[in-house]
């Protein structure tokens, strides 16, 4: 499991307004257009140009328009204009963040195309989700795209496929199951069913391909949605009004109609910070891209319904990160690298061999990535053996870290109960080492 989420969902629009403004359009020779993406902590990223630019977009069902961020960079290329000022809310405990609301922009994605696109420009530097993910993340987008076509998410080979509505064919799929869509404020929910401690009990779940952990439920005593006392208190990401932090636990099974996942992780936000976003009354949570990815979908809008078939990501185990420690990307520092020694050979005045000699301790020095420890389990086992925040992490078990990316760094921390990890950090220019071992957080057997 993934630590990191982002569910940046905000409601301004309504479904049937939404139809009547104009569409992606794909060049009328085609059926269909093929975009790969990366998929980083259970997140779909893929490029999107605007307005000219190529940038990096995360796909986000939990969203009703495309957000920009870490745009400051890249700003007058964008050519942003006819705006006025909004305020937007989101998951986190913080305040509004103010935003650009523009009009009348080119967004292509491949050879989709629209060009009369608003958009949401955020400026504010503590909005920048590269870190988080070790990648550029210029923006999200959702809505606006899934409304205009049929498109099919294969998690497995990653790549999205937009399909023309009024071509696509069904292929009949006797290993598939088809839900029936509700939208609210353009946001898609399903209906899913948790089996824990001997009872059934069904739930409406938000579809947010913009969270990376399994399941999000909102806590309900009455309808016996509850960690009870199989929990630990830990940070579950970042929302576009600040971190968001909560319980997480496990349910013995989550079922979407025949497919069933056993063991599955769930985290109970704390109600502070979901305030603006459960304004359903009768929705229970979100199912995201830690159970999304173990199924190729088809996501069909305008018929109101989506297709899941399992993938070979299926029987993969759900795990915790077992060491407490979150870590971002924190920009570069040099690194000295040694190269290897280099043999010179010469020649005499007279013609004849000079002896040769060994030119050593020849060294490079060149920028390579950092990353630093932001979060921090209270009682984890990093924090047990001293590690603090703000460390920057210089290499795990004799490996440097700029030899991995940020996904890789983070597998560490979910590996078997018991295993040693040894760090070194650089402390405020200090070198110091440490060594600990994973722990299941529940401290029993999942």
């Amino acid at each position: 499991m993934v630590r990191f989420l982002y569910i940046l969902c905000f409601s301004l629009f309504s479904f049937t307004g939404a139809i009547a403004q104009s569409q992606f359009m794909l060049h009328s020779k085609k059926t269909n257009e093929k975009i790969k993406f990366k998929l980083i902590n259970n997140l779909i990223v893929f490029p999107v140009e605007v307005n000219g630019v190529e940038l990096s977009f995360l796909l986000d069902t939990g969203v009703s328009k495309p957000i920009i961020f870490n745009i400051l960079n890249v700003s007058d290329s964008l050519k942003i204009k006819n705006t006025e000022t909004i305020f937007l809310r989101g998951l986190g405990e913080g305040a509004s963040i103010e935003a650009l609301k523009s009009k009348n922009n080119v967004l292509k994605i491949g050879d989709a195309i629209k060009i009369d696109q608003d958009l949401y420009a955020i400026y504010d530097k503590a909005l920048d989700f590269t870190p988080k993910l070790g990648v550029p993340i210029h923006g999200i987008i959702g809505f606006d795209i899934l409304k205009d076509f049929i498109v099919e998410i294969n998690y497995s080979k990653q790549f999205l496929k937009l399909h023309k509505p009024y071509t696509f064919i069904y292929k009949e799929c006797k290993t598939c199951e088809i839900f029936n869509l509700e939208f609210h404020n353009n946001k898609p929910y399903m209906y899913g069913m948790l089996h824990n401690n001997g009872k059934n009990t069904p739930v409406k779940l938000l579809i947010d391909t913009g969270g990376s952990d399994a399941l999000w439920l909102f806590e309900d005593e009455e309808k016996g949605i509850t960690p009870g006392e199989y929990y630990f208190d830990d940070f579950l990401g970042h929302g576009l009004n600040g971190s968001v932090y909560g319980k997480r636990s496990k349910v013995d099974a989550f079922s979407l109609k025949h497919f069933n996942l056993k063991h599955v992780n769930v985290a109970y936000p704390n109600a502070e910070s979901i305030v603006f976003n459960n304004m359903m009354q009768d929705r229970n949570g979100s199912i995201s891209g830690n159970i999304l990815r173990r199924f190729n979908l088809i996501i069909d809008y305008g018929r109101a319904k989506i297709t899941l078939k399992r993938n070979s990501n299926f029987k993969k185990r759900f795990s915790y990160n077992k060491s407490g420690i979150i870590v971002e990307y924190s920009g570069y520092r040099f690194v000295k690298t040694e190269s290897k020694d280099v043999e010179i050979k010469g020649k005499g005045f007279d013609n004849s061999v000079a002896p040769s000699y060994v030119a050593s301790n020849n060294f490079e020095i060149s920028l390579k990535p950092a990353y630093a420890i932001v979060e921090l389990r209270e009682g984890s086992p990093a924090e047990e053996a001293g590690l603090q925040k703000g460390d920057i992490i210089l290499n795990i078990n004799g490996k440097s870290t700029h030899n991995f990316s940020l996904q890789q760094i983070t597998q560490f921390f979910h590996g078997e109960t018991g295993k040693t990890i040894k760090l070194a950090v650089d402390r405020k220019g200090v070198k110091r080492t440490f060594s600990f071992r994973l722990a299941n957080p529940f401290n029993k057997k999942t």
